[in-house]
């Protein structure tokens, strides 16, 4: 579950564009903007039916080739309001919006902003919005790895509520509260009467630096079975040299363990991603990251040790235009207890192929 760009900055990925006075003053308010990126996956477990883990949003087929993400987006701005409507279609938008009504699942975003200061950068927006958790989007031209960590996988990619945002003069501070449905909702859980809450603030002191905060606090099950929940999510960006880049992470959550309860169960999950810029079209990448959830808040194997699992993968990237990317990477991962599923028995060892072809519009 988890977690796209800020609609501005994807926006302006999706349509560059010189940023001349004349050019500002002439370019059209309305931008339209389209992605879609096509997958192949080959899994060492090849499940029958091609569906894989059932912890993964993204690329998740065996040995077919299919559409992970085809989005359509229309942005609006003008100095004082800013609007984002984009549809989307694949096997994410499938897997992922599983639990929304059949109506709600085919949008990936729906929002407006209003500016509420004439000489400040501050907003109030409102609607479906890209998650303000994490450092991967479901945008996979835009991610260091070519496939979504287990910690963006199952952080939201996505949240429905207000918030009100505030970037400084200089461009260095960003910061945000939230009112939100819930984790990763649009329309709220069945008996649910909650509000969840959520901040963000991000720190640039320099094009080379950029870190960010970010946390949830919330009740996401029914009026009955209410479990507070607490996340936050910690990460950095770091472009050390032009070819150099590298991302380090760490998502901690707790929830109770019953309504009322005083005593929680922990889950907690820490990145390393690094990528080296070879040439103006070749790219190397890898991730190391370790996923613990003992007690299956998140993901619920239903045994004696949970989902206790450490992952590492490897991805070489060739960029064939401008807007076109091709992308494939080998992963792997290895889990305490036996929790994938191969020939219609439990391993604890998963490894797959994935390749991928992006162009954007």
């Amino acid at each position: 579950m988890k977690k796209y760009i800020v609609a501005g900055i994807l926006s302006g990925i999706f349509f560059p564009k010189a940023q001349t006075a004349d050019s500002v003053k002439q370019s059209p308010k309305i931008q339209f903007s389209a992605y879609a990126e096509l997958f192949y996956t080959y899994d060492s477990n090849e499940p029958s039916n091609h569906i894989r883990q059932n912890f993964l949003y993204s690329y998740n087929r065996h040995n077919e080739i299919n559409l992970n993400l085809g989005l359509i987006k229309a942005s609006y701005e003008n100095e004082r309001l800013r609007a984002n409507v984009a549809l989307m279609a694949g096997t994410y938008a499938q897997d992922n919006m599983a639990a929304e009504q059949n109506a709600l699942r085919y949008v990936n975003e729906a929002n407006i902003g209003i500016k509420i200061s004439k000489n400040k950068n501050l907003w109030i927006d409102a609607g479906i919005m890209p998650s303000h958790i994490g450092w991967e989007s479901a945008i996979g031209k835009d991610n260091i790895n070519l496939t979504r960590s287990l910690a963006a996988e199952n952080s939201p990619y996505f949240e429905t509520g207000a918030k009100i945002s505030y970037t400084s003069d200089n461009g260095k501070w960003f910061l945000s509260g939230l009112v939100l449905n819930g984790w990763q909702r649009i329309a709220k859980a069945e008996g649910n009467q909650s509000i969840s809450f959520g901040h963000q603030v991000t720190y640039k002191p320099n094009d080379k630096m950029t870190l960010n905060s970010s946390s949830f606090i919330g009740n996401d099950k029914a009026k009955e079975d209410k479990r507070m929940r607490y996340f936050h999510d910690l990460h950095g960006i770091f472009h050390v040299t032009k070819q150099f880049s590298a991302v380090a992470g760490f998502d901690i959550g707790a929830e109770q363990k019953s309504k009322g309860s005083e005593h929680y169960y922990i889950w907690y999950t820490p990145n390393v991603l690094m990528k080296y810029q070879l040439d103006s079209q070749w790219a190397l990448a890898g991730r190391l990251e370790y996923y613990s959830d003992k007690n299956g808040v998140i993901i619920n194997t239903g045994t004696a040790d949970g989902f206790q699992t450490f992952g590492y993968s490897l991805n070489l990237d060739y960029s064939i235009l401008k807007n076109v990317i091709l992308r494939t990477e080998a992963r792997g991962l290895t889990s305490k207890d036996a929790v994938f599923v191969r020939n219609n028995e439990m391993k604890q060892g998963n490894f797959f192929i994935t390749a991928s072809l992006a162009a954007w519009f």
